[in-house]
This record gives C-alpha cells, structure tokens and sequence, in this order.
C-alpha cells in the first residue's frame, strides 16, 4: 500500500508544479495508473478523464501498443542527433507519414517537443521567410484575444490569456490581440447586418491596416480555442481570414496542438472549413502524450524558400530533441490505431452524443448559460443569469463536486470544459454527463 502522506510530503517540499501556488496543491490528487479512459489515485479512487490528460491522450491510458513501440525502439536506437548531416529511420518514416496528411499544400515537418516548441518554430520562421524575400518588417504577429500558444517568452506574447503576463513581462515586442470568434461574448464591435465571424474576421483585416501589412508577418489562430474556453467559431469565420491574409501577404499559422489527430471530429479542424494555413503547429496527439512530441508543417512555399537559401543564410532553429527516434516511433504505432480504428470519426459520434447530453442539462439547470462544442472538445458556461450573462463564480465548486463523484476535469473561470480520450464510449459518455448533473444539483441546492 503506498503511504500517500510520505509521498504528499515529497511533493510538496521538493517538486515546482506547472502553474504553481501552495494554495493550489493543499490536497492534490496523486494518479498512480490508468485505463481506458480511467484514472486511479494512490488512495484506489476511480475517475473518468474527462480531459484526456491535458487534451492529449488520444488512446486512452494503458495502450500496449504503444508501450511496446516505445521498448522496441529503445532497445535499438534510443536517441541519437537529427541535425542536418543525420537522422534516423523513424523520423524520416513519420514526417513521410504527415506530407499531405493534414492539407495537401504541407508536405515538410520539422519536429519539436511540445506545443509552445512548435509555435517559437513557427514565429522564427515567419521571420526566416520574409528576411529571404527582402521583407524584413515583417516581424509582428496578430493573435486573439483568450487565445492560447503556450507560455515560454514568444509564445507567451501570443496568447492572448492575460493571467499568464504579469510575473513574466516585458513581452516580446511585435505581438498584438484582436477580439475572438466568441459568439456568446464577442467583444468586438459588430456593425448593422454583420455575423460574429464576420465581425472578427474584419478585426483583423483592421488590425493589419493600422500596423501597416508591410510590417505584420502572420496570424496565428487555433481553429477552436481550447484552455481559452472551448471557442467554437462560426463557420463564415475562417474562410474570410483566408482571404484576408492572402490580400495583405499574411502567413496563417494554425495552431492545432490541441484540434489534430481526430480530436474535433475530423483529422484537423480547418478542413471543416475548406481552409488550409500557411504553417501547422502540432504536438499533444501525435503521441496521444504517451511521449513528448510536436512539430510545425511548412507550406510548399516556405519549404523552397529554405531549401534555396544560400549556406550564410540557412535556416539555423534547432532543437535536441527534434526528431527523437523513440518519440517518432511511438507517434507512428499511435497514427496507426487512430486511423485503424477510425477514431476521427467517432469522436464525432460521441461528441455529438456528449453535446445533446449537455444541452440536456441546460434545459434542467438555468445556471447553465451556453453549451458548445466541436466533436469531443465541448464545454458549458455557468452563469447568474441568462439574460445578463453574468458569471456564475462556481466554476471550482463544480469541479471539486465532479472529482467527488468520479470526474476529473478542468474549469476555466465559469467554463467547464470536456475532452475525454477519443476512445470514450456510449455509457461513458453517459456517465460522465450524469455526474456533471449530479455535481450541478449538489453546489446549486
């Protein structure tokens, strides 16, 4: 039997969490295994993951699978450097894997560790790209507002989650925020006749104007805002930014870190809306977080302009760990049972599914002011009153209820949000919809 007082007094002396504060970890929650979509704490309490880990683990807990991909390659290679003048088989097999697979105009991977990796990978190069063309203005970079890229120093100026800022500043000059997509709060000024998507997408054809286009480089955007609030945006939003950022010579970054390998419904989450960036960020599913991995696709545009340069002017970015054998081996073994099973699918059977469920609750509970979602990432918003909107500041009571009841997951604020592993099933879904409506009646009386 593990004593989870010696091993809280471990934590608690030697350990700096994420994101850390004592007041936030007086009674933390210490997992010691998983399955399926199950967690178990060292005290033998069971809780679905409504949260996949951190939107990342695809598969679920416990894939055999994948734990063999990984003993197999260490047994061989288990590292070895991918700078230019090397590789290994793996990473060559997986960035051969992605060409196309995404959007057919990205066929070039270069490979990270992470999210907040792959969107610094994507800021350099945009930089990289214009500097070639003789553009070298072109260096500030249009986020949005609760948008989310990650918290080392540039990625950190791009998100647009103000919390994360204030410790940490200056930010990194050339970074700036327009309003979100957010059809429930847009913040933006909307004019007679014009839709929230319309209202945003020319936020950011202002924006651009006001900076001037010689000087803005890229946009970057996640198709859905995740830790920012599950923000759906609707649908005559995207194609608009497409044009946009084709008028004023804007590279689109797509930050789907957390919206690739199946998660919305669909393999990637632009092709929702017949859109493809310039640059793809990934990371969390390519592994389904059983190993850290990411990586940003390039254009066939961008990928020229590198390949062309002369060697004063390579593209010198590079990273330890890129392409890290293990690491690529196990991405490969975990593409191979998301696509086996068709997991893309039926996320967005059981999205669906958790969505009508949701929905359901807000018919019984007028708390419940907005329930949104895009295959298995949704989310609902807790308010005092529907008409004002005002928030209903219970967002934690709801989770600490939730985790008594068997769910772990994560508020934003009033927001809570749910991305279980893509292989959740009916009842699961089901269950975990029953204890959000369990939770809701016991913190509401």
């Amino acid at each position: 039997m593990i004593d989870r007082s010696a091993i809280l007094e471990k934590d608690r002396e030697h350990w700096l969490h994420p994101l850390h504060h004592p007041s936030s970890h007086t009674d933390p929650l210490i997992f010691e295994s998983g399955h399926g979509v199950w967690l178990r704490t060292v005290d033998g309490k069971e809780l679905i993951d409504g949260l996949a880990g951190l939107w990342n683990v695809l598969l679920g807990h416990g894939n055999q699978e994948l734990a063999e991909a990984a003993r197999e390659q260490m047994s061989r290679l288990a590292y070895c450097s991918s700078y230019a003048g090397s590789g290994n088989l793996p990473a060559i097999e997986l960035a051969d894997r992605l060409a196309g697979f995404a959007y057919p105009s990205l066929n070039t991977t270069f490979f990270t560790s992470g999210g907040a990796e792959s969107n610094e990978s994507a800021f350099k190069t945009v930089r990289y790209y214009w500097k070639r063309l003789g553009k070298p203005d072109k260096v500030k970079v249009i986020s949005r507002q609760h948008a989310y890229h990650g918290i080392t120093l540039a990625a950190m100026s791009a998100t647009g989650m103000t919390a994360y800022w204030p410790m940490f500043e200056p930010r990194v000059p050339g970074f700036l925020h327009i309003p979100a997509p957010y059809p429930y709060r847009y913040a933006g000024d909307i004019q007679p006749g014009e839709t929230v998507g319309q209202a945003a997408a020319r936020a950011l054809e202002e924006a651009i104007l006001r900076e001037g286009p010689d000087t803005v480089g890229a946009f970057i955007a996640e198709p859905v805002q995740g830790a920012g609030g599950v923000i759906v945006p609707p649908d005559d939003y995207f194609p608009r930014v497409r044009e946009i950022c084709d008028r004023y010579d804007v590279l689109f970054i797509a930050d789907e870190v957390i919206t690739g390998f199946g998660r919305t419904g669909d393999w990637f989450a632009l092709r929702r809306w017949g859109v493809e960036p310039d640059i793809m960020s990934f990371a969390k599913g390519i592994t389904s977080g059983y190993l850290p991995l990411g990586g940003i696709q390039i254009s066939d545009k961008i990928r020229e302009v590198i390949m062309s340069a002369p060697p004063n002017e390579r593209w010198m970015h590079a990273y330890t760990y890129s392409g890290h054998p293990t690491c690529c081996a196990v991405a490969l073994k975990n593409l191979e049972i998301l696509q086996r099973l068709d997991l893309a699918s039926h996320a967005a059977r059981m999205g669906a599914r958790l969505l009508q469920g949701l929905q359901g609750l807000a018919e019984e509970f007028e708390i419940i002011g907005d329930v949104r979602g895009l295959g298995l990432m949704c989310a609902i918003e807790l308010v005092k009153d529907r008409e004002t909107k005002e928030p209903a500041g219970l967002g934690e009571q709801l989770r600490q209820a939730c985790i008594q009841r068997g769910l772990f997951t994560r508020a934003i604020g009033d927001i809570f949000a749910f991305a279980p592993p893509l292989i959740i099933s009916e009842e699961e879904v089901d269950r975990m919809v029953a204890i959000v409506g369990e939770s809701l009646a016991a913190i509401i009386g």
